[in-house]
């Protein structure tokens, strides 16, 4: 007897005496092994009932919060930090400049690190306390940022008699934004850090190097105060590792989101003492893209100082972030908890290591890091992760190779045959993974199209109908129709199967591979999916599974809970923290784009391998319909029902930013050529104004002011917070019959015009009176050139009009500016450069009219508004 002959034989079995071949043995196992339609739909019910029973809850879990009984335990007491926010929150808003910020929250903290200092045990430790009052300037964003007598708390606490002079910093800041009481961002920190330097310095624990905790005043306007502390405090220069506490949401777990950099041992650190671990490398190089509209004094201190450290800031409730409903009552005391026993266990873990020592000789690359559902945290170097990556990608191919083989050998059929399909199936499992990205994101864009973005913002249940069905729907419907229509006697059905799943995995596997290749940490998301994709495939080609119909899909279903799981936290916990930033994305892009791009990333990761075993069932179609209609449904009730609005009275809120303008234009003999006031909106979302259109906010004659732009220097009006040019850009213009009404008309005085020894040189010499928040803008005339001046000289190596904002703290002095500007022919009768001044009053309503245009707007919408006035003078 041959040898193919010894291999029919041993894949046959008797039946009533009659011999079945294993074609036959296929198909009858596949017919007892298949379910009907409902197991299927029942099968993705069990995934949501999972993901709502297991991720969710595990998602939002926070700590049970101390209260003064466990006082003697040494831990972090929740109870106290959340009276010291209550009276935080009662301040009110904190504005750099504001008597509240300046005063009342500078007295506030240091009565109580006044009363943290009378208890300190004195024979362990030794407090100061300095005040720091700084003034500077610096480069951002291709304009000047230029600070006066902001104020900073600086706290030391050094063990007795310490010799280290290396210092660790922890860093927040109290000031706000204006409307904003900020008991999130940051009061929740701020709180935080008093309760942690209560804790150490009453605890007998000692530490080995000196702790810095830093409580800077000017944070929201450019990150000024923590620039004046780390160029000019005495103890900055000590300063080697930060932990920076911020918030871009409320009331929640604070995110690990940037590190390093180039110190992958501090992530050791936050594994090791960070009690309640959340945070994943991914989020690092999303927020370093750029794309996230927030930013933190980290970038100051790895900037300007070389400091390395870690990142954290609340993030989950972003819809009050930098609102009046950013108060206490949002946050629960075990979200304080939380991050007190996060921020506790790493000063207490940083300040007394070794690492410190000498920094230099750790450095070495960044890391891998990531939480798995809050319980666990796993980080590993960026060197071993590529070695991880290339090693799961490649062991996947191998195995699919084996599995081929395998299958060719069982199927009786040359391994040819078997890699023909193989071919086809990858190309349309290419096509299902293209589909399964693009569908949602073709959604997104129709919806944006006929101006209904952000149909999600207060109802993400519908984030199921219109991204993830499309993109289950696209994942399915090649291998479906290929299954249907495909009509190989020799490979069963049960194989065919199993070679798409592997079509996918192979699909991973090159993008593994090339992500790897460009230098992307988060492609530990590829591997980790694949890594429970191989264990399954190595366990079938173990056993006799492999070849036995249907059961090899038992052993995957089992593997998949578990990228299914960290999958499906992932990408929530992207969605929860971006959804609310889309609402202040501006109206140059859609956001839309953005979120069902995650949300298809997230269904790729998290069922891309299941959805296919819904093959299993004799009619999949069916679910491919059921599918189909639920987005129907969405679609329906997203752009045609109030579920689809995207905000909410208090919960989602629409931001509506402007500022009530009026601008004075003053021509070189000093008669004003234009004087007129009006409303200038800068929207913060992609709908625009069309939320507020039949509401009783009256927008008559609203107009774009991409003319203006086009005329004037930054669009001739007053310029808000945000100075972008795509803010300014889709600024629009809402004229105002009666003149704004400012509490003081800054004055620009000038002192003196001096033509210099060259002749060629004039120098203007001026004394400026105005608010704590201005913004300067200087244009030469274009036979002009600016040789030098009193701001910061390398500004002018770049082209005009040149951008300097001004912001001070205590010291509300005129501000003497001198311009030096030289000119070829050295005729100066004539005008030679534009100076525009742009000055907020954030701190005043504003006139009677201006309130009660406020005040209609709809109760989903907060008014962000205040007095602004913008003069324009040539000289």
């Amino acid at each position: 007897m041959g040898d193919t002959e010894k291999s029919q034989v041993a894949y046959e079995r008797i039946e009533d005496g009659v011999k079945v071949k294993p074609q036959q043995q296929a198909k009858q196992s596949e017919k007892s092994s298949t379910g009907p339609w409902y197991l299927a739909s029942g099968f993705l019910i069990f995934w949501l009932l999972l993901f709502s029973a297991v991720v969710v809850p595990l998602f939002y879990r926070l700590p049970t919060a101390s209260t003064l009984e466990d006082v003697a335990k040494g831990g972090f007491i929740a109870e106290r930090a959340y009276n010291n926010l209550y009276e935080f929150d009662q301040i009110g808003t904190k504005v750099t400049g504001s008597d509240a910020n300046e005063n009342k929250t500078v007295q506030f903290l240091l009565k109580e690190l006044a009363l943290i200092q009378a208890n300190v045990l004195e024979d362990y430790f030794d407090m100061e306390i300095d005040v720091q009052v700084t003034s500077g300037s610096y480069l951002k964003s291709g304009a000047i940022y230029m600070y006066r007598a902001v104020q900073n708390i600086v706290v030391k606490l050094s063990p007795k008699n310490s010799t280290s002079n290396t210092y660790l910093l922890v860093n927040s800041h109290f000031d706000s934004k204006p409307t904003s009481p900020s008991a999130g961002d940051a009061g929740h920190m701020v709180v935080t850090i008093l309760e942690v330097i209560r804790v150490l310095s009453t605890t007998k624990q000692s530490f080995e190097h000196p702790i810095v905790f830093l409580l800077n005043g000017a944070e929201e306007k450019s990150l000024l105060a923590a620039h004046g502390f780390i160029s000019q405090h005495k103890w900055a220069k000590f300063c080697k590792v930060v932990v920076n506490l911020d918030a871009a949401g409320s009331g929640s777990r604070e995110i690990l989101f940037q590190t390093g950099p180039n110190h992958p041992w501090i992530v050791e650190y936050y594994k090791t003492y960070a009690l309640h671990p959340f945070a994943t490398t991914m989020a690092e190089e999303i927020f370093q893209t750029g794309i996230v509209p927030s930013d933190t004094d980290f970038r100051i201190f790895t900037k300007y100082a070389d400091l390395i450290g870690l990142d954290l800031g609340q993030c989950v409730n972003g819809f009050v972030y930098h609102t009046r409903y950013d108060r206490i009552d949002v946050i629960p005391r075990a979200a304080l908890q939380n991050t007190g026993n996060n921020v506790l266990g790493l000063v207490r873990g940083l300040s007394n290591s070794t690492e410190l020592r000498n920094l230099q000789q750790y450095a070495a690359g960044h890391a891998v890091f990531f939480d798995v559902l809050g319980l666990y945290f796993v980080r590993y170097s960026e060197s071993n992760g590529v070695i991880l990556n290339y090693a799961v990608a490649g062991a996947t191919l191998l195995l699919i190779l084996v599995s081929l083989w395998r299958t060719a050998n069982a199927s009786q059929v040359s391994v040819g045959h078997v890699v023909g399909w193989f071919i086809l199936i990858l190309v349309l499992q290419f096509i299902a993974l293209l589909l399964g990205v693009a569908l949602p994101v073709v959604v997104a864009y129709l919806f944006d199209k006929y101006g209904l973005s952000l149909s999600y913002y207060s109802t993400p249940a519908l984030l199921i109908g219109l991204y993830v069905c499309p993109s289950l729907i696209g994942l399915s419907f090649p291998s479906m129709i290929y299954l249907k229509l495909q009509r190989d006697e020799k490979v069963s059905y049960a194989k065919q199967l199993q070679l798409v799943l592997h079509g996918h995995a192979t699909l991973l596997a090159i993008i593994g591979i090339l992500l790897t290749l460009y230098g992307l940490r988060s492609t530990y998301v590829v591997t980790w999916t694949l890594v429970f994709y191989v264990i399954p495939l190595a366990i079938n080609l173990l056993t006799t599974l492999h070849d036995r119909g249907f059961a090899w899909t038992a052993v995957v279903k089992a593997f998949q809970v578990v990228p299914f799981l960290y999958n499906s936290y992932l990408f929530y916990t992207f969605i929860v923290v971006l959804t609310p930033m889309m609402g202040r994305f501006g109206m140059a892009t859609n956001p839309d784009l953005y979120i069902s791009g995650m949300t298809a990333l997230g269904t790729v990761f998290s069922l891309g391998f299941l959805i296919l075993l819904v093959h299993l069932s004799r009619r999949s179609g069916l679910i491919f319909f059921g599918l189909l209609a639920v987005t129907a449904l969405t679609v329906y009730v997203a752009s045609s029902t109030q579920i689809g609005f995207p905000y909410r009275p208090k919960t989602n809120v629409e931001r509506v930013h402007y500022l009530q303008a009026r601008r004075v234009f003053y021509e070189y003999d000093g008669a004003i050529s234009k004087d007129e006031s009006g409303y200038v909106f800068d929207f913060q979302d992609r709908r625009g104004p069309s939320p507020l259109k039949g509401t009783r906010v009256n927008l008559t004659g609203l107009v774009s002011m991409k003319s203006d732009c086009e005329k004037y220097m930054f669009c001739g009006v007053p310029l808000n917070y945000k100075t972008s040019e795509s803010a300014r850009v889709n600024g629009m213009w809402l004229p105002r019959e009666q003149p704004v009404e400012v509490p003081s008309v800054p004055v620009l005085e000038l002192l003196s015009k001096t033509v210099l020894a060259d002749n060629q040189t004039v120098r203007f010499e001026f004394n400026l009176t105005c608010p704590d928040q201005t913004s300067l803008i200087i244009q030469p005339y274009a036979d002009v050139t600016i040789t030098n001046w009193s701001f910061l000289v390398s500004q002018l190596e770049t082209t005009s009009p040149y951008l300097i904002n001004f912001s001070y703290g205590i010291d509300n002095s005129p501000l003497n500016i001198f311009i030096e500007l030289k000119k070829s022919n050295g005729d100066f009768n004539v005008p030679t450069f534009r100076f525009g001044v742009s000055s907020l009053f954030i701190h005043s309503k504003g006139d009677e009219a201006a309130v009660k245009f406020a005040a209609s707007h709809p109760s989903y919408a907060v008014a962000i508004q205040w007095p602004a006035i913008y003069q324009r003078y040539i000289f």
